[in-house]
């Protein structure tokens, strides 16, 4: 293949003629943890990184500076990183690479390594799992430097700053969230009322103000992934974001659910509440709930908690149809205020389903850019010298 001018083919793949290539035991010691699980404690003063994603607290610090840090074994191997800068103690079977060069950006060669030392693992084992690193995996890797005074910090500065931007919709979106809970707080119990709205609310059992239709799972050998028949909805597998996906179909349709019905888990975990966006065939994981608005959507939502209380069975926590028929209902008898409600907490849903779509379109971007600017596929920096 004809390289773009500019660029070279390296062990690490093609990248500009003025970056080069080393090894990670020439760009800083690597080395492992000394404290044991057993050193963490609740409330203490610094970091103690251990195999997982936990961040846990000790009282004591080995480190003071920039380093990154991997899991040596267990969970999480060769794709739990951590960058960190400042005072932090590791677990013995964690690795700490540190003492940079000033040649090196620590967060430029965090950013490479994070995304590129898993795929290096796969290369060296034939497993399709890794039980534990060693740290020749580590010092052996080869890694690009950008040696453009700059254009490594350029780097790293883009992708903080896209860093900054997501924990930024992830702080907005938590904080939404929170409103809405304290929204259905008040409204579904009626401890606020919209304006405009004053008539009494009743306790209804959900048999007496909906169509309840229990599902019943059809023979698997009418399955199929064609497209034949109606998607087959049986549980958790079939439900994304409080939606129905179309996974498994069938030919057999024991029980039908409807385009905009409410569907309820009646089995573990049990009263989760989804919607289904089209026409299925209901499993015995689910029951369908047909009310003339959203008002008993946003009520079992608020009500999903409080399921735990019907657990039965020492394998499948399940309720059966009594249990489902008997759930209480506080509402408005006044049709009108259901949906005056029902309104409010579907137009938070959509604020809220915006800024997440916000934040994984940011998050692909994110990812573009990393592709782009690790491999030098876009330069910050011209070979000049200048900022591009």
């Amino acid at each position: 293949m004809e390289l773009k001018p500019g660029y070279k083919q390296t062990e690490v793949g093609i990248i500009p003629v003025d970056w080069d290539v080393d090894y990670i035991e020439n760009i800083g010691h690597v080395t492992t943890g000394s404290k044991n699980t057993q050193d963490r404690i609740e409330d203490g003063d610094y970091p103690f990184f251990v195999r997982s994603q936990t961040i846990e607290r000790i009282n004591t610090y080995s480190f003071d500076g920039e380093a990154v840090l991997t899991a040596g074994d267990g969970v999480g191997t060769g794709k739990v990183f951590h960058y960190i800068n400042g005072k932090f103690d590791v677990h013995q079977r964690v690795y700490r690479i540190s003492d940079f060069p000033p040649r090196v950006n620590g967060h430029f060669f965090f950013l490479y390594f994070s995304r590129n030392f898993y795929n290096r693992i796969m290369q060296m084992t034939a497993k399709s799992s890794v039980d534990s690193v060693r740290r020749d995996m580590i010092t052996r890797m080869m890694v690009p430097l950008p040696t453009i005074e700059g254009e490594q910090d350029a780097i790293s500065q883009a992708i903080r700053d896209a860093d900054a931007l997501l924990d930024g919709l992830d702080r907005l979106i938590s904080k939404k969230r929170d409103l809405k809970q304290a929204a259905m707080q008040q409204l579904l119990t009626g401890e606020t009322r919209l304006p405009g709205f004053e008539g009494e609310w009743e306790v209804k059992r959900l048999w007496e103000i909906a169509e309840i239709v229990m599902g019943q799972s059809p023979s698997s050998s009418n399955y199929n992934s064609r497209g034949d028949g109606l998607p087959l909805i049986q549980g958790n597998a079939d439900i994304v974001d409080r939606k129905t996906i179309k996974r498994i179909f069938t030919t057999q349709i024991t029980k039908s659910g409807r385009e905009g019905d409410v569907l309820m888990s009646v089995r573990a975990p049990v009263g989760e509440i989804s919607r289904a966006l089209f026409d299925v065939c209901l499993g015995r994981g689910v029951c369908a709930l047909r009310f003339p608005n959203d008002f008993l959507y946003h009520y079992l939502i608020f009500l999903e908690p409080s399921w735990a209380k019907h657990s039965k069975g020492s394998t499948f926590d399940s309720v059966n149809s009594a249990d489902v028929k008997a759930v209480e209902i506080k509402m408005p008898l006044d049709a009108g205020e259901q949906t005056a409600i029902a309104t409010v907490l579907s137009d938070m849903d959509a604020e809220i389903a915006a800024l997440e779509q916000r934040r994984n379109k940011t998050k692909d971007i994110k990812q573009a850019m990393m592709q782009e600017l690790l491999t030098g596929k876009t330069r910050l920096v011209t070979p000049g010298g200048s900022n591009a």
